[in-house]
C-alpha cells in the first residue's frame, strides 16, 4: 500500500523565521515551497512584504512569489483553488510538500475552506473605496458597528480592506456579514495536512521585527511606497508597510513618526497573527532553531 501524501503548512508571526526553516525542511525532504503570505504575491511589492531574497527562491522552488499584480482581482479562495491544483501536480514528484506564510486567512481558506460569501459587487466596492479615499475609515468604522456590531469587535479595525468587505456585504444584502461568518465550512482533501508553528519569545520577537524594518528603510521602502502611491486604493496595498508611509506623504506626520508607527503595527500585527493560530489546536509548535525536531514530527506523520 502506497503512503499518503502530506502537506506540511508552516505558520508564525512576521520575523519569526519561516522562510529559512521552510527551505532547510523542502531541501531535506526535496519538496516544493507554497507561499501562503497574502502580499507576496504581487510583483509590485518587492521591499515592504518581505519576500524571499534571490539567494532565498534559488535554494528550493517556490511557487505563489510574483505571481499576481497589485491589480489583480485576488482573494482567498481564488488562492486555495489555485493552490489544490499545484498541489495535484507537485505530489506526483514528491511524497512531501510545503506552504508557508502568516496570513491565517489564506491557511484556513486552503485547510478547511470559508463560508459561502455573496457574490461580490464591483460598483458597491468601487464606491465604498472612493468613500474610504474622500471620507477616511472614521465614518465607515461608525455604519460598520451600527449595521453588525458581531464583525465590529471581531475585525481588524485599522485595516481598511476587511472593514470594507463587511459593509459591501451588508449593503448588497441588507444582512449582517456575521451572518456569513458561521464557520461552518467542511474541506476534504486527498492528501494528509500537518501544521507546524513556530514561535519565539515576545521581546525577542519584536527586536527582529524592529530590525527587519530598519533593513526594509535602507533597502528603499519609503521610495517604493512613493512609487506606489498612487494606487494606495488598491485592496493590496491596504496593509503594514505601505499605509504608515502613505500618511507620511500625504503630511499628516513626519517621517520619524512613520518610521515609529512602521514598527508599532508591525509588532501590533504579529500579536494579531499569534492570536489567530493560538486558536488552532491542530497546530503543533516548535521553535525556529529545532530543525531536527521538525524533520522528526514529520518523518513520523509520513511512516
Amino acid at each position: 500500500m502506497s503512503k499518503q501524501n502530506l502537506l506540511v503548512v508552516v505558520v508564525g508571526p512576521t520575523a519569526v523565521g519561516k522562510t529559512g526553516l521552510t527551505i532547510a525542511l523542502a531541501q531535506h525532504f526535496g519538496g516544493d515551497i507554497i507561499s501562503c503570505d497574502s502580499r507576496q504575491f504581487y510583483r509590485e511589492m518587492e521591499i515592504g512584504t518581505a519576500k524571499p531574497s534571490p539567494e532565498e527562491l534559488a535554494q528550493a522552488s517556490h511557487h505563489f512569489v510574483n505571481t499576481h499584480s497589485i491589480h489583480d482581482d485576488y482573494d482567498a479562495g481564488a488562492f486555495a483553488d489555485e493552490a489544490e491544483c499545484l498541489l495535484a501536480d507537485l505530489f506526483k514528484k514528491q511524497q512531501v510538500q510545503f506552504m508557508v506564510g502568516g496570513s491565517g486567512l489564506y491557511v484556513k481558506a486552503f485547510c478547511d475552506g470559508l463560508d459561502k460569501m455573496p457574490e461580490t459587487d464591483l460598483v458597491l466596492r468601487a464606491t465604498l473605496n472612493k468613500q474610504l479615499a474622500e471620507e477616511g475609515l472614521e465614518g465607515l468604522l461608525a455604519e460598520l458597528q451600527s449595521a453588525d456590531p458581531v464583525y465590529y469587535d471581531q475585525v481588524d479595525r485599522k485595516n481598511p480592506q476587511r472593514v470594507l468587505r463587511g459593509l459591501e456585504v451588508i449593503r448588497s444584502t441588507g444582512l449582517p456579514y456575521s451572518y456569513f461568518r458561521q464557520g461552518k465550512t467542511t474541506k476534504t482533501h486527498a492528501f494528509k495536512i500537518l501544521k507546524i508553528g513556530l514561535e519565539i519569545e515576545r521581546p525577542v520577537l519584536y527586536d527582529r521585527i524592529d530590525q527587519r524594518m530598519d533593513e526594509m528603510i535602507t533597502q528603499g521602502l519609503f521610495e517604493e511606497a512613493q512609487v506606489l502611491y498612487p494606487y494606495r486604493h488598491k485592496n493590496a496595498l491596504h496593509t503594514v508597510g505601505y499605509t504608515e508611509i502613505f500618511g507620511y506623504l500625504e503630511g499628516r506626520y513626519d517621517q520619524k513618526e512613520a518610521v515609529r508607527l512602521l514598527k508599532r503595527n508591525s509588532r501590533r500585527y504579529a500579536k494579531r497573527q499569534m492570536t489567530w493560530f493560538k486558536r488552532e489546536e491542530e497546530i503543533v509548535w516548535f521553535k525556529p532553531n529545532q530543525l531536527e525536531e521538525i524533520i522528526n514530527r514529520i518523518e513520523r506523520q509520513i511512516d
